[in-house]
């Protein structure tokens, strides 16, 4: 049987259960699980009769089922989960208790109780979870990690993910905190916060503080137009009750300073990713757009300034997306070492704990009436 380049002739296929047929599970991970090597989709499941329909069309031989419940344990060795946000923990947590590992979307849990329950459920089913952390697998974010341990150490780092237009699915489940769990903040400050493991460690922030902003969300010109290729659209003009915009600052127990900006829509002309690591030997900045937005920055642009002298360090062109293929080359190994257990939720825990305190502290700001506008 051949492989392919990267598979492992002596390796059988994982068998996949997709579980979540919107945006996601169609354009993100059907596709590359269908491509590579190491897997096969088995099973596809939605609660929607209509994805579920498409799906059995586009694919007469795929197992299409309404329910996890009705997975067959002893016909699937992975599921990999895309459905809405505050499903995530429910769907994760009765897949892993049935002993079916799971790859699991970001935002993993949207709290501290969920990341418990997903650790219970993990312990219980003596399975693996394992969490996605796509921007780690980009090339040039890899290539700032082998920069950032020249650096000496770490003092500061700076993240922002702007969009000039990008709010998704306006007036769907993105812009509804019920089934989201926030805005901007839990999708794309998730994606920057879970950059800081590889340079900082599994660390607790000490300090959290943070504001939230809505300029943009109720306003249907700023939607992200990319995730309606299915032709319906969103519902324009209609908003949510979500941030746009957030932006913190936070400080770890061994004082290393972090200020982050996400938002879905701003006034920049086009899409922009920053990630600036100062270091006591000196400063590694990126610049580059992450995720599929079509409104991207020329490429991606990496530096390291020391002693005031700013050096270009080269980093590969590659397709976009190609960080989704590069964790699906890593599962097959994941799920097979015993070290993987337990790790997700131990990285997960210091990100939503922070989340839950910018939220905390966002409220708190919101509760004081505005300043006046200054007259003179």
């Amino acid at each position: 049987m051949s492989r392919g380049e990267t598979g492992n002739p002596t390796r059988t296929p994982l068998r996949v259960a997709v579980v979540g047929l919107g945006w996601a599970g169609r354009s993100i991970w059907l596709p590359r699980l269908r491509e590579h090597p190491e897997f096969v989709v088995v099973t596809a499941v939605d609660s929607d009769s209509g994805a579920r329909r498409a799906a059995a069309g586009a694919d007469p031989g795929l197992a299409v089922l309404a329910d996890v419940d009705e997975i067959d344990r002893t016909q699937v060795d992975l599921a990999v989960v895309a459905v809405p946000n505050h499903r995530h923990a429910d769907i994760a947590a009765r897949l892993l208790s049935a002993g079916i590992p799971v790859f699991l979307e970001k935002p993993v849990c949207l709290s501290s109780a969920e990341a418990d329950r997903l650790a219970a459920a993990e312990r219980a089913g003596d399975t693996i979870l394992l969490a996605g952390s796509a921007a780690r697998y980009r090339a040039d974010v890899s290539r700032l990690y082998e920069l950032a341990d020249g650096l000496g150490a770490i003092r500061h780092v700076d993240l922002a993910w702007i969009r000039a237009r990008g709010i998704p699915d306006a007036g769907g489940w993105f812009t509804r905190r019920d089934l989201s769990g926030g805005g901007a903040l839990v999708d794309l400050g998730w994606h920057l916060l879970d950059t800081l493991t590889p340079l900082l460690g599994s660390v607790r922030f000490q300090q959290v503080v943070g504001t939230i902003s809505d300029d943009f969300v109720s306003d249907g010109s700023w939607v992200a137009s990319w995730r309606h290729d299915d032709g319906t659209g969103p519902a324009v003009g209609v908003g949510g009750d979500v941030e746009d915009t957030a932006r913190g600052f936070l400080v770890t127990e061994n004082g290393v300073s972090v200020s982050l900006r996400a938002s879905w829509a701003s006034h920049e002309a086009r899409d922009v990713t920053l990630i600036n690591v100062e270091g006591a030997a000196g400063t590694a900045s990126l610049r580059c757009t992450f995720g599929f937005g079509p409104n991207r920055q020329d490429r991606s642009v990496l530096t390291r300034t020391r002693a005031g002298e700013t050096v270009a360090v080269p980093v590969p062109d590659e397709p976009i997306g190609t960080e989704y293929r590069r964790q699906l080359d890593e599962l097959p190994a994941l799920l097979a070492d015993p070290a993987s257990r337990g790790r997700a939720i131990e990285e997960v825990r210091p990100t939503i704990a922070a989340i839950e305190r910018f939220y905390d502290s966002a409220r708190s700001h919101r509760s004081v009436a505005p300043l006046a506008h200054a007259t003179r």
